[in-house]
């Protein structure tokens, strides 16, 4: 059920100069929150910054009744987040959108680029608990991107791919070996920048290999009213913030 929920800032992790896990407590009971939704988080003391950021929801503790989230400073908003202090307010409205669906699949690829990584602990952990055979493929300019393998790791192998050759494989997430047998894999599902997913898209599209997309499109509202997310789908204009953010990617107009 959507909720607009108060929290207080618990601790925030800085992963690297640009990215950081920031968990937030309530007194409140958490909301059951699936893999692939997400949040649009309110910034405190932050005049200048006046609409909510859509974040996805990295990780949950409902006994401790925690939220946690992977965010990548982008402008004002993400920066401020990073350095509010412990127990500052926090107001989140959640969980918003839709979630990837699991359907008896066995073996399966998550690809993320840069921050698209978000929304696949979740993912993962819900893959082990119906052993599903899970890899991971990470993609990024450089290692110093290429964050929190050893959370990952938990839920199966992780494969990295790195434009600098810094870290894995040298070249981009489709370049990596594994897709000389994608036909091995039931389904694919991928976050990250547009390009990499429409190449992955179209990869599994040729070797039919069913695939999810979890779209990253700017949104204001996060319950489709401003419109501003709007993409093309094979069945007319959707909101992404509603009807996604998770496409199965022979539904997006990209794909035709």
């Amino acid at each position: 059920m959507k909720k607009i929920q108060d929290f207080k800032v618990k601790e925030y992790r800085w992963l690297n100069e640009t990215g950081y896990l920031l968990t937030l407590y309530s007194d409140q009971t958490i909301e059951p929150v699936s893999p692939g939704n997400f949040a649009e988080i309110k910034v405190p003391d932050a005049p200048d910054v006046f609409l909510r950021r859509p974040i996805s929801i990295f990780d949950v503790d409902y006994e401790n009744r925690l939220l946690t989230f992977y965010i990548k400073v982008v402008g004002k908003g993400t920066k401020k987040m990073g350095e509010l202090n412990p127990g500052t307010p926090i107001n989140i409205m959640y969980p918003l959108g839709n979630s990837f669906t699991v359907n008896g699949e066995k073996n399966v690829l998550i690809i993320g680029g840069g921050s698209g990584i978000a929304p696949f602990i979740l993912l993962g952990r819900e893959l082990q608990k119906k052993n599903i055979s899970t890899t991971f493929l990470f993609g990024a300019r450089s290692k110093n991107e290429i964050v929190l393998t050893e959370e990952f790791d938990k839920y199966g192998r992780v494969l990295a791919t790195t434009e600098d050759g810094s870290m894995g494989e040298k070249g981009l997430v489709t370049q990596h070996p594994v897709f000389s047998d994608i036909s091995g894999f039931d389904k694919i599902y991928i976050c990250g920048p547009d390009p990499m997913m429409k190449a992955v898209a179209k990869i599994a599209g040729e070797h039919q290999v069913d695939c999810e997309v979890s779209l990253e499109n700017m949104m204001a509202c996060g319950i489709g009213a401003c419109l501003c997310c709007v993409t093309k789908t094979t069945s007319g204009n959707k909101c992404v913030c509603t009807d996604g953010p998770v496409f199965n990617s022979k539904e997006l107009a990209w794909q035709i």
